[in-house]
């Protein structure tokens, strides 16, 4: 379910209804124009689900375009982790795939008229020299020496820069826009540069690369883009933007920026979190701590939650710091609508049911009261059992309704019992309990008439089977670490974030889990089997925790 009939309209929607009421555009067509260089991360979900989302609500379209003018750092694995992120989210592009190299050749034209213009030009000073002329904002720059060479010349060292006939490094094709601009972006931008890279699609066809703001202004237009939605750090580069189109005289996509997803605790640097995967400090991308969408599937977050969650943090002008608890608040309320329940004991602690005289008992359990759909699971009861060893106390303090000696309990599902005696080791841990059932307490059908006011969950102990809990804290010590001006968000890296249970017990049926299902672990949290585990080795990721006291002490 959406907001949309009580939410106002945000400032893209008015743009869009505007645009389409004036007849500017026919329809709409967005895009979504991921860098292939890392993987995707809870910043890029936003994006994606703003580009698709407004295109599906007008009846538009949206494609799915490749920045990949940076051969160096690309690679092929990235591009389908990202498309399968997308489809994962729920969001198709017809399958076609578009990528600015696609474009290399007329990208190479635009360039290429510019300088017929006298738009642009060949400039052999270095890098330094290049950024001392560009100087400061508040001063005018300084205008390469090799500003106004002839137009007939630069075509020339251009089609050789092309051709391969230079070192890396020796020039560059500048566009000629305004060296006194405050906005440092107009300050005769570099265009093209000679990088001998292979590159993933066109191998080494090319050996001179489109600057991005070159070239994803020009693809927009290339592929009849009328909205291009991007986050706010765009908003410098809108003028260079209109620039380019202006001059070349080609279709007039609109840039429009927005707030980017900012989230306590999390990351959005894909350099800064490849340093995390370099370094060996998470497991990889798909790490289920990362704030990667492969991270997020991993750790059992469903779509339909990062959905909702984009949704609820809105389309904003001015960029703030989201709140990690209303991403958990989405995934725990969708979680709750399609987990199936089960029982799993962390720390296990005996029990003798003494008075129980048969082999075993099968007792029927809801796989999820919120869906009836869901069915139920056979539950076995035999005479030894475990129950978490915090929820046994000799000399228990008031309003205490676990299992305590000469008190009442019932067992999840199953039957109460009677606390009667235990029995502790030499250095007075208890090691077992002595209790006694009352046959005719079984839940959902007790004419016992006993009362019992706490409910355990527990494991028959013949039949547990032992799995592999993974439980997560914050990433980082800090909800902000890139906010520290004097400080490396190294130091706000938190060691102690992944906590292994190696010998939880659980119901029998949890043998039959699948992948891409969720659990929720009675009292301890929502969890989904790791894409490592083995018949042997059953390994759960614990999604999000339980809003009850029980999850509030972990």
């Amino acid at each position: 379910m959406t907001d949309e009939k009580v939410r106002s309209k945000h400032f893209i929607e008015e743009i869009i209804e505007e645009d389409l009421a004036s007849g500017k555009h026919g329809s709409i067509h967005t895009r979504f124009p991921p860098e292939p260089n890392g993987y995707l991360h809870i910043g890029h979900a936003k994006a994606i689900w703003i580009n698709f989302s407004l295109a599906q609500k007008y009846g538009g379209k949206t494609n799915l375009r490749f920045d990949d003018t940076n051969p160096e750092k690309e690679e092929t694995e990235y591009v389908e982790s990202i498309q399968r992120d997308i489809k994962w989210l729920g969001y198709n592009w017809n399958d076609v795939a578009y990528f600015a190299s696609d474009y290399f050749g007329t990208l190479y034209d635009y360039a290429v008229q510019l300088i017929k213009q006298g738009d642009a030009y060949v400039d052999e000073s270095t890098a330094e020299e290049i950024a001392e002329q560009k100087g400061i904002p508040t001063k005018a720059g300084t205008e390469s020496p090799f500003r106004n060479r002839p137009v007939e010349e630069s075509l020339s060292l251009f089609a050789g820069m092309k051709n391969g006939d230079f070192e890396d490094g020796a020039m560059v094709l500048r566009a000629k826009v305004d060296m006194t601009s405050p906005n440092m972006h107009l300050r005769d931008p570099i265009i093209y540069r000679i990088k001998r890279a292979h590159h993933h699609r066109t191998g080494d066809d090319w050996c001179i690369y489109p600057m991005y703001d070159f070239a994803h202004g020009q693809s927009d237009s290339i592929e009849n883009i009328t909205h291009s939605l991007c986050s706010l750090e765009f908003r410098h580069h809108r003028p260079l933007y209109n620039w380019f189109i202006e001059k070349l005289g080609i279709f007039p996509s609109r840039q429009i920026e927005f707030a980017r997803m900012n989230v306590a605790f999390m990351i959005t640097s894909k350099r800064r979190l490849l340093k995390l995967v370099n370094e060996g400090l998470v497991s990889g991308w798909d790490d289920p701590r990362m704030p990667t969408l492969s991270g997020m599937r991993r750790r059992g977050y469903p779509p339909e939650a990062i959905l909702r969650f984009c949704e609820k943090t809105g389309v904003a002008k001015r960029d703030n710091l989201v709140e990690v608890e209303l991403l958990e608040s989405c995934v725990r309320d969708r979680l709750n609508e399609v987990a199936i329940r089960a029982m799993v004991v962390t720390n296990p602690l005996k029990v003798v049911i003494t008075n129980f005289d048969k082999d075993l008992e099968i007792i029927s359990a809801v796989n999820n009261p919120e869906d009836e759909a869901a069915g139920r699971h056979d539950v076995i009861l035999r005479k030894e059992i475990y129950i978490e060893k915090e929820d046994f106390m000799i000399d228990p303090p008031k309003k205490y309704f676990r299992m305590a000696p000469d008190k009442d309990v019932r067992l999840k599902s199953g039957f109460i019992l009677h606390c009667d005696s235990y029995t502790q080791d030499d250095n007075g841990e208890v090691i077992e309990v002595q209790c006694s059932y009352y046959p005719n307490s079984k839940s959902g059908e007790d004419v016992s008439g006993v009362k019992a006011k706490g409910t355990l969950h527990w494991v028959s102990a013949q039949d547990a089977v032992e799995v592999s809990l993974r439980n997560y804290d914050r990433l980082f010590t800090d909800p902000a670490p890139l906010s520290h001006d004097d400080k490396d968000f190294m130091e706000f890296f938190n060691h102690d974030s992944l906590h292994v249970n190696d010998r939880a017990l659980a119901e029998p049926f949890i043998k039959e889990a699948k992948a891409n299902v969720s659990y929720q672990f009675m009292r301890k949290g929502y969890y989904i089997l790791d894409e490592s585990s083995t018949e042997d080795t059953l390994i759960f990721n614990k999604s999000v925790g339980l809003r009850d006291s029980w999850s509030k002490k972990k």
